[in-house]
């Protein structure tokens, strides 16, 4: 698995892990929710200060967004489809 897939498999776990969307992701991140899209297909070279927002949304180091993937290991689940709501 390359980089750029690895950054975007565990931005996918982390962020499913805290229950937020893609779009909610991005918001928060000030970017296209497309474009964190493109991030966790592994389709787009990511710029530091980008990793540094999404990990500050994410309440994690930019670090763990570098973890390695185990062999064989299975996709991170999609979120329910549907609106989520609104944090308090």
């Amino acid at each position: 698995m390359n980089v750029r897939q690895t950054i975007g498999w565990n931005l996918r776990r982390l962020r499913v892990a805290k229950g937020l969307s893609q779009e909610r992701l991005a918001l928060g991140a000030d970017i296209d929710r497309s474009y964190v899209g493109r991030v966790e297909r592994g389709a787009e070279n990511v710029t530091v200060a980008t990793l540094e927002a999404l990990a500050d949304i994410l309440q994690v180091h930019v670090s763990a967004l570098f973890l390695e993937i185990e062999e064989g290991g299975s996709k991170p689940p999609p979120l329910r489809s549907g609106r989520k709501p609104k944090a308090s």
